[in-house]
């Protein structure tokens, strides 16, 4: 895949989707309570178009379609924005866990009865020529404005009004969730989609599991997810609780959609690594664990995942991007609604005019080799010492330190010690993190802890000291968006 962007298209007609009878419509549920979170449910979705691109015809999906509940999120909608190129996918996610046993309910802490609200909230956007898929995660507590309508649940006609974005579905459903995404956006859906647990937790086990690597134990007391630190394959319930866990640290959300996008670059690669692709029955295996526990509109079938997936035959994670709504202001206060997120308007608006325009959200050239590294090297700040006689040692490793992103002092001094034969990390045990990240880009330095010296790490530097090796955060979060490739993501 080419590093440039994509020159623009003038956007081109669509031939209206043949419609079918429209089935029976649901009752609606009751109200949304706060429930699980965001991208639990979307991935089993993205993992079906991958998984279409083996070209498996018709045949072997045959009635899968019927296993698809149907929802029309389109009906009468008006002033729509401009089709551009490419295709966007709404996903949004529920709670739905009505076919999970009572045991593995307990074992994954799944109790309670399920809402049917949605807290997942995320547009995916597949390129023209099928060689990039763009993730956009709406927060589900983002500050929104609704348009006129219906309440699903009263009856009621409701004028415009701010709410949390996740309440539209509350609201109105499907189709007052589509028409405030793309009031707020101004991107066309093309189509949606729902997921829910039941349909993660089977797409994951018949897959076989996916891979995880943590630099760090995890431990959410909320999902019961205890992982130790590194590789690890997890199936349908632990990869769950995997992306549901939101109380492992300080990092709250943040760090939840940090290991989320590892998971989806992880499925993607087990998805077109395992030969997955290769064998049909297990390509209808995967699929109908998918297809049974959606809901979609009626223009989106197994005929639309083959021809999306056979454009897709190499695609794998490289080709992913992921990035969350810049958000300018959190805890934003709004009465009758409460603390809500307010997206940064500027940047929002770059990042949706990068799908409306079919171009990449970030434009960088190949992953380059630098050893990844816990902490990112901008967040620690290093005062370094020459512990020899060589005369503007300090000097060189600082300015080698600092070129490769550490925040040194800019101001070397002398040791106490000038006859250093090994190069020193001197650190307070509580920044031990980042002191293993500083040492790293040292070869052969020793580690020495140093109780009450504070957050600035101390290199002191030795006469076995040669050059720095480049290092780089293990989670990028590149340019202003945070965006981050499936590869930048996934175990190195």
């Amino acid at each position: 895949m080419s590093p440039l962007p994509t020159p623009p298209r003038s956007p081109r007609p669509r031939p209206a989707p043949r419609r079918p009878a429209r089935p029976p419509r649901r009752t609606p549920g009751p109200p949304a309570r706060r429930t699980p979170r965001w991208a639990v449910r979307a991935l089993t979705t993205l993992s079906a178009v991958v998984l279409a691109s083996a070209g498996i015809g018709h045949a072997v999906l045959s009635g899968l379609d019927a296993d698809i509940d149907r929802v029309d999120p389109f009906r009468d909608m008006k002033n729509r924005p401009e089709a551009g190129d490419g295709t966007n996918i709404l996903l949004v996610g529920t709670d739905g866990r009505e076919r999970i046993g009572a045991r593995e309910r307990e074992k994954y802490r799944l109790g309670g009865a399920p809402c049917r609200c949605t807290d997942t909230i995320m547009i995916v956007h597949i390129s023209e020529d099928r060689e990039r898929a763009s993730v956009v995660s709406l927060p589900r507590d983002s500050y929104a404005e609704t348009p006129p309508h219906t309440d699903r649940v009263s009856g009621e006609e409701h004028r415009g009004h701010p709410v949390k974005l996740n309440a539209a579905y509350a609201e109105g459903g499907p189709q007052l969730t589509v028409r405030t995404v793309e009031k707020m956006t101004r991107v066309k859906i093309d189509h949606y989609l729902e997921v829910d647990f039941t349909s993660f937790m089977k797409t994951v086990d018949v897959v076989g599991g996916v891979e995880i690597c943590t630099d760090e134990p995890l431990e959410d007391s909320h999902t019961g997810l205890d992982l130790p630190a590194g590789r690890h394959t997890l199936k349908g319930g632990r990869a769950l609780q995997y992306v549901r866990a939101r109380h492992v640290d300080g990092a709250a959300d943040l760090g939840r959609m940090k290991r989320q996008q590892r998971f989806m670059a992880a499925l993607v690669n087990r998805a077109t690594s395992s030969g997955i692709l290769l064998n049909p029955m297990r390509f209808r295996d995967v699929t109908r664990a998918v297809l049974g526990s959606v809901r979609a509109d009626e223009g989106f079938g197994t005929g639309e995942l083959l021809d999306l997936g056979r454009a897709m035959r190499d695609f794998s994670p490289s080709s992913s991007e992921f990035t969350t709504v810049p958000i300018e202001r959190t805890g934003y206060a709004v009465k009758g609604v409460g603390s809500t997120l307010k997206w940064d308007a500027e940047k929002a608006e770059r990042i949706f005019e990068a799908l409306r325009r079919d171009r990449p959200l970030s434009v960088r050239g190949p992953r380059d080799a630098a050893l990844r590294v816990p902490v990112d090297p901008r967040q620690i700040r290093v005062q370094v010492e020459n512990g020899t006689r060589t005369t503007g040692l300090g000097r060189r490793v600082d300015a080698a330190l600092a070129s490769t992103g550490f925040r040194t002092t800019r101001a070397p001094v002398n040791a106490a010690e000038r006859d250093v034969r090994r190069t020193v990390v001197a650190y307070d045990p509580r920044w031990d993190r980042s002191a293993k990240s500083l040492a790293a880009a040292l070869p052969g330095s020793e580690l020495r802890a140093v109780k009450g010296q504070g957050g600035t790490l101390k290199v002191i530097a030795g006469a076995d000291f040669e050059k720095i090796r480049k290092v780089r955060a293990a989670d990028p979060g590149q340019g202003e968006f945070g965006v981050v490739r499936g590869d930048e993501v996934g175990c190195s």
